[in-house]
């Protein structure tokens, strides 16, 4: 199931936003992404959510409702804010416990921060 979303995040990336980091967690999801003008949150999140839906869905063989209708977002207004919110993202699975997760990455590069292993 996590493949499947990060396949869906890193799809359209470059050309529909620039994807910063993201953090597929065992119950919830953290993506840092700059969309691209036509592109606002809201549209970017409903692709998102339809489509890995759709597909966790039939991996599961199941229907209905797979993600909350809400999300929470946050504005980031300056680098530093920035820089914050990328490392938040990136350290979400080992504040939770999970040790060398798999599910996490940054942008190559991005502010000099790599994802870490420990």
């Amino acid at each position: 199931m996590a493949a499947i979303v990060v396949e869906c995040l890193k799809h359209f990336d470059e050309q529909r936003y620039k994807l910063i980091a993201w953090c597929i967690m065992p119950n919830h999801v953290h993506v840092v992404v700059r969309p691209v003008a036509e592109w606002g949150l809201e549209k970017l999140l409903h692709t998102w959510k339809s489509f890995t839906a759709h597909q966790v869905n039939k991996l599961l063989n199941r229907e209905g409702t797979f993600w909350q209708d809400e999300y929470f977002d946050r504005l980031v207004r300056d680098d530093a804010e920035l820089a914050s919110s990328v490392q938040y993202v990136l350290e979400n699975p080992w504040r939770s416990g999970l040790k060398r997760w798999t599910w996490v990455d940054v942008a190559p590069g991005y502010f000099g921060l790599e994802k870490s292993t420990d």
